[in-house]
């Protein structure tokens, strides 16, 4: 009840308040009345008794504030009061009020943006039913990869999951009888759309009662994307049969089109059984238990009651079984669980996200620190007019509630410009394609949680640089600021503000430290050293299998290709690499070998796990790779001819001990093939340019082909010319062969992409930084010039030189940026040691970077300090000391 009566009395407060009003104003009238009467019967006329009556009673504002607080009533008038002044203030201090809006959009739309990136790739699960108990397993040699019949040991063995589903990726040559083109889909298990609880949109789905032994389920599921581009959104696609690479399938339903697959960042155009990826792939995966790549991703739903640590446990055991059990094909080193969607990318993406998250916390840090300063100088400019509502008998706590009431607006106006900003840019970010032609797409989506972010940020920005002038506003002397006039003293020891204007400068200086070292880097890499030549080199990608290829035509298909393309003028070599040649698309094969001596070939036995290349004659010359020792491929090395291999220095050290003693020599592979070392070549980067240095060998491609293989072309012709002569050429061999053609620098981007967005993230950081460095400093000037106009009159008028003018004008901003800057270079070079792991050669040491980053911050003090050091000379002493 109390309760009740009490919201009763707020909300009557609330709209009653005129006539209380009215009651505070006869009741403080009354008051002064009586004791204007007492005084006049002792002697005094009644305008003197009034006047008496007035002093002795004091401020009246104090007493009906008190009287509104009593009654409950002051809460919301005082608010809208404060409200309606602010935006006075800020109105009639228009410079200060737009600076601090921008500086604040800028700062909070760069976290808002950060938090929506971090919220789709990271905190959001995937748009699934039951979503926060989806687990995807991390299993076997490589995170992620598995063996078909591995993973089945896993699904049927574990004690943890309700089920397993499992999907790899499949290139395809997709015809519906015109215009055939390549698409990109999921080869999944027959459980995977009950596993994730999906229905279609029309039509249906597979289930594993559909599956009955290798190439029995030739159908597949369309993705709604790839249906309402290609198909144009034709219901009538259900039960029409297509070809995938040649071979008829059944359309028989399509995805939702909330749903996008299980990998947050590849959306594939349709989903088939994965038992009939031999059809599309060229090769049974069903039943190799070495091969580690059949099986992309292994999730599922936890059982009730099962916690993360308990399923860990279980998966490393049915590992540990298996290890075991085929010791020659299994090698189990431990197993882990991580939210499905970021399962095999999960630790580059959170640990690139939590650096952004930082960088923007650094951001809104500085901008906090920036406004500090200049809120505390708005205050001080604001001092008479403090001191005159204190004289008047307004209380500290209100002045202190007005000050907060400005900064709070400020940051709820900068808070909703950021959010609309960032908002927009998130909108554009969902829609980005970054590499174009792959299946590629950035999950973005602004939701409630962004908002609750934005508002949160603006509430904690206004109320942290909202605080700053509490202590002068606390120990303001209204007697003493009233006497001193307008031209106050400007104290030469230290404030908060010099602390504040530091820290920002400082935090700016680590922002330009690392977008420099994250440039030079990127930069570097570019220029670098791959262990073949990018600039000049063609890449044609061709999978025969989608053209209908059987193996055994393969090899003589590919030569005539190189053939044709040798014919082309301009071309100096051409060379063949079966799947991908070295970093493009971050994609490459391991491969264990073993010691000659060795005839245990079990996984405790392995020598090395180079990369493998199944690369023809004529390659390493189109790719420009000098070759160290030996010889290269010939066109004998065919199957009929022993196994050879060329390794890099790497793999000759590590088997060999010198690239002169592997010359000749054999190793093993897992089936106990033996294999003749007869060339060394250079060391390279084979999946990341950020990698340490990996043992590589390259099989001849004659010896075992591959219906997927790229051509490298060496020319010099320009690129586009160059790409309609090969494609020519191709459409004459086989006008039904679907092909990419793309210069080996594009293909690069995928490697190369973190670097590139955290050089680009690092850039913009470092801009934001800059702006907010030149704001910062140029306040700091600006207010210091203004509080000594008079003295700076004195000393012209006195003789002083026009240097020390300025020194005495803006000499302690100077140190202060030299100290800030300073402090700043040490903590960028100490924090730049992170990018490293992203940014290829990303070094702070770098001369270059150390000179940049002193001319950079040099720079932006001398162009955040022109304006005041102009006014400061500008002073005519006679107009000054005439106005003072």
């Amino acid at each position: 009840m109390k309760l009740l009566d009490s919201l009763r009395f707020h909300i009557a407060t609330l709209f009653q308040g005129s006539r209380r009003n009215a009651e505070i104003e006869e009741e403080l009238r009354s008051h002064i009345q009586h004791r204007a009467d007492d005084l006049e019967r002792s002697g005094l006329d009644r305008a003197e008794a009034e006047r008496r009556a007035h002093i002795e009673f004091g401020g009246q504002e104090r007493f009906r504030e008190e009287c509104h607080e009593a009654l409950g009533s002051n809460f919301i008038d005082s608010l809208l009061q404060d409200v309606r002044f602010a935006l006075r203030v800020l109105r009639k201090s228009s410079g200060f009020t737009v600076a601090a809006v921008l500086t604040l959009a800028l700062a909070i739309g760069a976290n808002a943006l950060v938090f929506g990136v971090m919220d789709g790739l990271i905190l959001r699960p995937l748009n699934v039913a039951q979503a926060e108990s989806l687990y995807g397993t991390e299993y076997g040699d490589y995170s992620g990869f598995q063996s078909y019949p591995n993973y089945l040991d896993l699904r049927d063995r574990n004690r943890s999951f309700d089920d397993l589903a499992a999907f790899n990726f499949v290139f395809v040559g997709l015809d519906t009888g015109n215009n055939p083109s390549q698409a990109t889909g999921y080869a999944t298990s027959g459980n995977y759309f009950d596993v994730l609880k999906i229905q279609p949109l029309f039509g249906r789905v597979f289930h594993s009662s559909d599956e009955h032994g290798r190439n029995s389920a030739p159908y597949i599921v369309l993705s709604y994307g790839y249906w309402h581009s290609r198909f144009q959104d034709d219901r009538g696609v259900v039960g029409r049969v297509i070809q995938l690479d040649k071979h008829p399938f059944t359309v028989i339903g399509v995805a939702p089109p909330e749903f996008r697959g299980t990998l947050l960042f590849v959306s594939p155009d349709f989903f088939m059984p994965i038992v009939n990826q031999e059809q599309v792939g060229g090769e049974n995966i069903l039943d190799a238990r070495g091969n580690i790549h059949g099986v992309f991703e292994a999730f599922g739903h936890l059982k009730p009651g099962v916690t993360l640590a308990q399923a860990v446990a279980d998966v490393n055991a049915v590992g540990a079984n298996l290890e075991k059990t085929y010791p020659k094909e299994v090698s189990h080193k431990s197993s882990s669980l991580s939210r499905q969607g970021l399962t095999s990318f999960g630790g580059p993406v959170r640990a690139f996200v939590a650096g952004l998250m930082l960088l923007a916390g650094l951001i809104l840090l500085a901008a906090c620190a920036n406004l500090g300063s200049l809120f505390a100088a708005h205050a001080a400019d604001r001092s008479r007019e403090v001191a005159l509502r204190l004289a008047l008998g307004s209380s500290r706590n209100r002045i202190l509630r007005q000050l907060l009431t400005e900064a709070v607006l400020i940051s709820l106006v900068g808070g909703a410009l950021g959010l609309m900003g960032s908002v927009a840019l998130l909108g554009r970010l969902s829609m980005w394609q970054p590499f174009p032609g792959a299946p590629v797409h950035v999950p973005i989506s602004p939701d409630a949680k962004l908002y609750v972010v934005a508002l949160v940020l603006a509430l904690v920005s206004g109320f942290l640089f909202g605080i700053v002038p509490v202590r002068q506003v606390l120990r303001a002397n209204p007697y003493e600021i009233v006497k001193a006039g307008s031209a106050g003293r400007l104290g030469r020891r230290t404030t908060v503000r010099d602390v504040l204007l530091v820290v920002q400068i400082a935090i700016c200086a680590v922002l330009v430290t690392s977008s420099m070292v994250a440039v030079r880097g990127l930069v570097r890499s570019l220029h670098s050293n791959f262990g073949f030549e990018q600039r000049n080199a063609m890449l044609v990608s061709a999978n025969l299998a989608m053209a209908g290829y059987s193996a055994d035509r393969v090899s003589a298909m590919q030569k005539r290709m190189i053939d044709a393309m040798e014919t082309i003028s301009g071309v100096e070599r051409v060379g063949l690499v079966n799947n991908y040649p070295p970093l493009v698309y971050a994609s490459g094969s391991r491969a264990n070998v073993f010691k000659d001596e060795i005839r245990d070939l079990r996984q405790s036995n392995v020598a090395a796990m180079p990369f493998r290349y199944d690369v023809s004659p004529g390659y390493f010359d189109a790719a420009s790779t000098a070759l160290l020792a030996g010889r290269t491929f010939s066109w004998h090395d065919d199957k009929d001819a022993p196994p050879v291999a060329v390794v890099n220095r790497e793999l000759a050290g590590k088997m060999f001990g010198s690239v002169t003693n592997a010359i000749g020599m054999y190793y093993r592979m897992q089936d106990g093939t033996r294999v003749q070392v007869v060339g060394v070549v250079e060391d390279g980067k084979y999946l990341s340019v950020t990698e340490d240095q990996q043992p590589a060998m390259f099989l001849s491609s004659l010896q075992s082909p591959s219906s997927a293989a790229y051509l490298v072309v060496r020319s010099r012709r320009d690129p586009q010319e160059l790409a309609a002569a090969m494609r020519s050429k191709v459409r004459e061999l086989d006008a039904g062969l679907p092909v990419n053609i793309d210069t080996w620098s594009t293909l690069l981007d995928v490697v190369l992409f973190p670097s590139r967005v955290a050089t680009v993230s690092l850039g913009v950081m470092g801009m934001m930084g800059a702006m907010l460095s030149i704001t910062g400093i140029f306040g700091m000037a600006a207010y210091s010039v203004s509080k000594r106009l008079r003295e700076l009159g004195i000393r012209i008028a006195l003789g002083a030189r026009r240097t020390e003018v300025l020194q005495a004008a803006l000499g302690r901003a100077f140190k202060l940026l030299a100290f800030g800057s300073s402090a700043g270079l040490l903590l960028g070079i100490l924090a730049s040691r992170v990018l490293s792991f992203i940014v290829y050669q990303a070094t702070p040491r770098d001369p270059l970077v150390l000179g940049g980053v002193v001319l950079a911050m040099s720079l932006l003090g001398l162009l955040s300090t022109w304006i005041p050091a102009r006014r400061a000379l500008s002073i005519d002493p006679l107009v000054m000391l005439r106005e003072e």
